[in-house]
């Protein structure tokens, strides 16, 4: 009997020491899966295009632009990409700015392509595409409200797998595309907008390609 209960005890040890391990690895397997899309310290793998002014200061972007030029300004990958699904961090006190991600470097404002919306008052997490179809995605003010927190550090992701878009902002979805016609590839951009006063933050940028 004693034997029994002993080796249902280390049965039951065992059992808890492999489902911790598997959790363990799971956690290290989704830690490792984010990678650096900025590595924190410099403009290595960027490019600055158009007007602004873009700051590296204390691990984050800081992008600022003046009501009195009308050029955008871009801070643009080097690289292009296709599938993948992206995150950051950003806090907007004024202006408008936005993520692009698949753009070309061609047309008026310097960039073709789609953009999530980042903004100090509104649109936050809409889809909108410079050059094109303008808004294809505009969320209502209500929508906004209740994942966009003024003055503060929000998280966006974007998850963009051939045309399947979704966008989040603090966990909550802001906007979805379903086999969207659009481009399947190319950079990615940070903006500041042309004829606007723009202070906009950016950290903890990450990707997850797929």
């Amino acid at each position: 009997m004693k034997k029994r209960k002993e080796h249902a005890v280390k049965t039951t040890l065992t059992l808890s020491a492999l489902l911790a391990f598997g959790c363990a690895t799971q956690s290290s397997f989704a830690a490792e899966s984010w990678q650096p899309l900025w590595n924190g310290k410099t403009f290595q793998g960027w490019h600055v295009i158009g007007r602004g002014e873009w700051k590296i200061e204390d691990g984050t972007i800081h992008g600022s632009h003046v009501r009195t030029e009308k050029e955008f300004g871009h801070l643009v990958s080097d690289k292009i990409y296709g599938d993948f699904t992206v995150r950051l961090k950003y806090k907007a006190l004024k202006g408008n700015s936005g993520l692009y991600f698949r753009v070309e470097e061609k047309g008026f404002s310097g960039v073709s392509g789609f953009q999530a919306e980042i903004d100090a008052e509104k649109d936050a997490g809409g889809l909108y595409e410079t050059n094109g179809r303008a808004w294809v995605v505009q969320p209502k003010p209500e929508d906004v409200k209740k994942w966009f927190k003024p003055g503060q550090w929000n998280e966006m992701t974007v998850s963009a797998h051939g045309g399947n878009i979704v966008v989040t902002v603090n966990g909550l979805k802001s906007a979805e595309l379903k086999n969207d016609p659009g481009r399947k590839e190319g950079r990615f951009a940070l903006q500041v907008h042309g004829g606007q006063d723009c202070d906009v933050w950016f950290k903890d940028i990450e990707i997850s390609p797929d």
